[in-house]
């Protein structure tokens, strides 16, 4: 089989490989572009037959997908009553040198509505070019290091990453405004970005699932319809493997003095997993996307985002150590100029 870009060697075994797959999603902080490296992974360790990789040339295998993958003033207080509650106001976690992991929303599991709702004018599709400007371990190489905290793996990682500042990705996103607030097409943009950091197709499907929180009966029930974004996707993969991502927690915040600014964030927590016979356990991973988006006008949006990592207790021996403090940093800076209708 010849895996990803046709960069990588056949894998015979999963088990060499796995702490240098979990140090290398530490590193890649968005959940999409997650799943690349973990697919490309297993693609290779389950379907190959041929020559087993060493440490050292899947160390240099794997870093090579992980860097391929991906002061603001105090606003005023959240908008909605679920919004998670935290130390830190959301547009200030952007520049903040530390972070703590924000507590699960409140939101009823009554409503089935639930989700991040947006402002109206990012309603509609946009063609975004996401740029990677800084990537940092606030507590140490240890903690990226997958589950052994391996600094030797976490120190290759990063400084493949690091060689992906200032080189720019192009993307199309897409929101949707419903009766209930303008919210993310979470099944076109997961595509989106998926295909676009891989450089190549790799998605198969994605679809909604129905939680308790935010469910389909429910929307429509309260007036919403078929096509209204849910919180919970499941992506399948050209590939054995599948991602389901659940929305934790999520909160957002207006500027007083303007309505063109707002800032965001969403916890996410991923669980991949395979889909063949074979019985490896699921990796899950915990992160939190946090948005700025300014309007210039109608057509143009400037914009940053902070992927935030944090340890979690069933995939890393260091999670307690950790203390829910993020591990890792990604910012980016976002352009989005507006596809006309």
């Amino acid at each position: 089989m010849t895996c990803m870009n046709e960069r990588f060697h056949t894998i015979a075994t999963l088990t060499p490989c796995r702490p240098i797959m979990l140090a290398s999603i530490r590193l890649l902080h968005v959940s999409a572009l997650l799943v690349i490296h973990l697919c490309t992974l297993l693609a290779c360790a389950f379907e190959a037959t041929t020559t087993t990789v060493g440490r050292r040339a899947a160390i240099a295998e794997t870093v090579k997908v992980g860097s391929g993958v991906a002061s603001l003033s105090i606003f005023g207080t959240p908008s909605t009553a679920s919004a998670a509650k935290s130390n830190t106001p959301i547009a200030d976690r952007l520049d903040a040198t530390a972070l703590k992991l924000p507590p699960p929303s409140m939101g009823s599991e009554l409503n089935g509505v639930d989700n991040l709702f947006y402002p109206k004018w990012l309603a509609g599709e946009w063609d975004v070019v996401q740029t990677l400007r800084r990537a940092e371990t606030p507590l140490g190489l240890k903690f990226v290091g997958g589950p052994g905290g391996s600094e030797e793996i976490a120190a290759k990682s990063m400084e493949e990453q690091r060689r992906q500042i200032d080189v720019p990705v192009n993307l199309r996103l897409r929101w949707v405004d419903t009766n209930f607030g303008v919210a993310e097409d979470r099944l076109f943009n997961t595509k989106s970005r998926l295909d676009s950091f891989a450089g190549r197709s790799v998605v198969a499907s994605v679809e909604y699932a129905n939680v308790g929180g935010s469910n389909r009966a429910s929307v429509l029930a309260l007036g919403g319809t078929e096509e209204d974004p849910l919180q919970t996707t499941v992506t399948r993969f050209k590939g054995p493997a599948a991602q389901k991502v659940f929305v934790v927690a999520h909160g957002e915040e207006y500027d007083p003095d303007s309505k063109d600014k707002w800032a965001g964030h969403e916890v996410l927590r991923s669980i991949f997993a395979l889909t063949n016979q074979n019985t490896a356990p699921p990796v899950t991973t915990d992160t939190e996307s946090i948005w700025y988006f300014e309007r210039i006008d109608d057509s143009n949006i400037r914009a940053r985002l902070r992927i935030a990592s944090y340890l979690n207790a069933q995939s890393d021996t260091l999670y307690f150590e950790a203390k829910n403090r993020a591990v890792s940093f990604a910012d980016y800076d976002l352009v989005l100029k507006k596809v006309p209708a």
